[in-house]
């Protein structure tokens, strides 16, 4: 099946990730976050200095004691992380690197039962459901499950290199999670896509469709809404390529190794390129040899700005500290200049520089080109991205910028007011279950009101999350 998307935005931003990648398995520090966990209780079942191995238990959901968060290498407890009112933040794990200790061990022969290995190694918690984004209860069974290998967000990694040798893997990882549905097994590709022609389809279940179109093409909600639409009460369950892929290993060896390829990309990444690390790794030396100066994180050569590192895309991704620890679902890091000063005149300014979709900017009007000559390009005009908004907070209006990118058969403005305004019966109605934050990511990123949609979205979903308990 051939899935056309007309509505959209591919934002123009530099910086993308070039097909080389570096080894980073020799980062110390992983973390484990339940933040990056949707609706989640932690119960600890280890304490600082701890030792623990690779697939070792280090909390539990306190719904749902089956539903375990492992570590992904072996080593010892070096911090248990609390914020306000004691929260758990996340448990850091340090890496003991082999031949001290084993940073994979087995749990037994080729596995059988998909749902038992998911449970066991902790990959089961990497399984998110929509409505809601939560992890979903092993006990309940999706109508389907629909897999995004087309990722169109912003500097998204190639997702044909993430799984480069490990191909065998993931086609290993889709059987097994075939068997976790009555219904099929989606798995979307770019039409370019080499992954796509490897995958042999062997199961009955998994149905393959190719994806055209600009962001937010490859977003899991846009690929749902088109191949099987959620109604109130059903289910469906989606995983990251990486995560199928180390499912697929497990099922095949025995062997926990949750390894992610990460892309380190953005305007202020010196060279963007791929690392090779594990789940939860700690980003700092990452960002150091991207950025690093005598001021770090001050760029020396960007008018002494600060550089902001994302977890994730620039839409939809998770500000960290320069130390911090990648998140859960990410494969890319981001890092952005920050957008921390005051433009002369603002507004006034041709701008000529500056991306403009509502056409502020002359850039709205006369796009960026480049000067040819017969030896080739000789100038290009590139659009400046930082992290500036380039206005306050205003009233929402009626502009149709929204409709312009936003692929659902929904209202978006209507559905977001009646967010605000907390209207469940509402909100239902606009079709509130098929959406999560992300897919509003670019109208809040067009959004001449400046509005924090995305955590309106997820506070709306809570609620009504909350509500179905």
């Amino acid at each position: 099946m051939k899935i056309i998307i007309k509505k959209g935005l591919d934002v123009p931003i530099g910086g993308a990730a070039e097909r080389r990648l570096t080894d980073a398995t020799h980062i110390a520090d992983y973390a484990v976050k339940p933040t990056d966990f949707v609706g989640l209780q932690p119960r600890l079942h280890v304490a600082e200095g701890d030792s623990v191995e690779a697939g070792g238990v280090l909390f539990v959901d306190k719904n749902d004691e089956r539903i375990r968060f492992t570590s992904p290498v072996a080593g010892r407890v070096k911090a248990i992380v609390r914020g306000e009112k004691r929260k758990l933040l996340a448990v850091v794990v340090e890496h003991t690197p082999p031949p001290l200790r084993g940073t994979s061990p087995n749990f037994g022969e080729e596995l059988a039962d998909a749902k038992e290995a998911m449970l066991r190694s902790g990959l089961w918690s990497l399984l998110r459901q929509r409505p809601f984004g939560t992890i979903p209860s092993p006990d309940s069974k999706p109508k389907a499950i629909v897999i995004s290998c087309c990722d169109t967000a912003p500097l998204a990694p190639d997702c044909d290199f993430l799984l480069q040798g490990r191909e065998d893997d993931f086609a290993k990882g889709l059987e097994a999670l075939a068997t976790l549905t009555d219904g099929s097994l989606h798995v979307c590709f770019r039409p370019e896509q080499k992954l796509a022609k490897q995958l042999t389809a062997q199961n009955s279940k998994l149905s393959t469709h190719t994806v055209v179109g600009p962001h937010p093409a490859g977003n899991v909600g846009t690929l749902i809404a088109r191949l099987c639409p959620i109604n109130k009460g059903e289910q469906v369950w989606t995983m990251n390529p990486q995560d199928i892929a180390t499912l697929g290993h497990l099922m095949r060896t025995g062997e926990y190794r949750p390894e992610r390829i990460v892309a380190v990309a953005g305007p202020s990444a010196r060279n963007p390129h791929y690392y090779r690390t594990f789940a939860g790794a700690c980003v700092e030396s990452l960002v150091k040899e991207q950025v690093m100066n005598e001021d770090y994180p001050v760029l020396a050569d960007d008018n002494l700005r600060e550089t902001r590192v994302i977890s994730g895309n620039v839409l939809s991704g998770e500000t960290i500290a320069p130390d911090g620890f990648l998140g859960a679902y990410d494969s890319l890091l981001t890092i952005l200049p920050e957008g921390d000063y005051y433009d002369f005149m603002g507004w006034l300014m041709p701008g000529l520089k500056k991306f403009s979709f509502s056409k502020t900017f002359l850039s709205g009007i006369v796009r960026p080109i480049s000067l040819i000559s017969p030896i080739g390009p000789i100038c290009h005009i590139n659009y400046t991205f930082d992290t500036n908004v380039h206005g306050s907070v205003r009233p929402l209006v009626f502009t149709g910028n929204f409709e312009r990118v936003f692929p659902f058969d929904i209202y978006p403005l209507q559905l977001l007011k009646a967010c605000i305004i907390g209207d469940i019966d509402l909100m239902e109605k606009l079709g509130i279950y098929e959406v999560e934050p992300e897919d509003f990511a670019l109208c809040e990123f067009i959004d001449t009101s400046k509005t924090d949609i995305q955590p309106i979205v997820r506070e709306a979903l809570e609620k009504l999350r909350k509500e179905a308990i």
